[in-house]
């Protein structure tokens, strides 16, 4: 009895000892489980999800600025500018500030437009005719100084009364109030474009937007810019008159969707009017 005792109480050690040992090892090549999570993934399972990398948008500042309607109708409310030449006007009175923010969309119509800067009761010293085959995917977007004058902006539409758009603008805030002169160091030297001259710049169709600014010494500034797609397929237009292409510098901003979008520049002022052009796609 006593031998059968010791063979048993002999057995029942080894047991213990075997599972101990396969739990040790269980632990020894097992990972803890991650902080937060109550679980070890299976093998051959699908690894972690990651977060996605944020798409770097490459803008210089002032281009990360809004140009949707909405964004810039404070406080100057949204107004619908209908065809056959109805006109409309913003005022401007705060001297402190100088640049003001103009955008005009249409829901896919073509957009034809005249914008005028008046400043006292007869004197008109900036002039801009602007263009769009579709007023949806290619808006007008520009930059307009006021001289740290009190100013008045008049916006007529002189497309078709089948064509009506919707305009926008107000005061410009930083750092979009300073994209026209942090443009021209970030640029480097400008293209100086001689009086009756054309110059053309072809993109890349990754360009999702190209920002033109034309400036002068001090002299007037009459050019046309456009924006290409295709042999001589002119999808959007500006053409500008001012007597001081640097007081009243022409900054515009082009979305530029799909291949093969060229923008073309043309002096249309004679030989003693050059013009500097700055062109950067973002």
């Amino acid at each position: 009895m006593k031998l059968t005792f010791a063979l048993l109480l002999a057995a029942t050690a080894e047991a213990f000892v075997v599972q101990h040992k396969s739990v040790s090892s269980t632990r020894l090549f097992s990972a803890p489980p991650p902080p937060g999570q109550g679980s070890i993934p299976l093998a051959g399972g699908p690894p972690p999800m990651a977060a996605s990398p944020m798409k770097p948008s490459g803008a210089v500042p002032g281009e990360d600025a809004a140009w949707d309607l909405p964004s810039i109708s404070e406080p100057n409310p949204i107004l619908r500018i209908e065809g056959g030449g109805t006109r409309k006007t913003y005022g401007f009175r705060n001297v402190q500030k100088e640049v003001v923010q103009l955008a005009l969309s249409s829901e896919g119509r073509p957009i034809q437009a005249d914008m005028e800067l008046w400043i006292g009761p007869d004197w008109t010293p900036f002039k801009l005719k602007a263009y769009s085959e579709d007023g949806l995917i290619r808006p007008i977007q520009t930059l307009i100084g006021t001289r740290n004058k009190q100013a008045t902006i008049e916006i007529r539409n002189s497309g078709a009364y089948e064509f009506p758009f919707n305009a926008a603008c107000r005061y410009a805030d930083p750092p979009l109030a300073e994209a026209r002169t942090n443009l021209v160091p970030s640029m480097g030297n400008p293209r100086l474009i001689q009086g009756g001259a054309v110059y053309s710049v072809p993109f890349e169709p990754t360009a999702e937007r190209v920002r033109v600014l034309l400036r002068t010494d001090g002299r007037q500034l009459n050019a046309r810019i456009e924006l290409l797609a295709g042999p001589n397929n002119i999808k959007q237009l500006y053409e500008v008159f001012t007597n001081n292409g640097q007081l009243n510098s022409l900054y515009v901003v082009f979305d530029t969707p799909g291949a093969g979008n060229v923008v073309r520049i043309v002096n249309q002022g004679t030989v003693e009017f050059p013009a500097y052009a700055y062109i950067s796609s973002v």
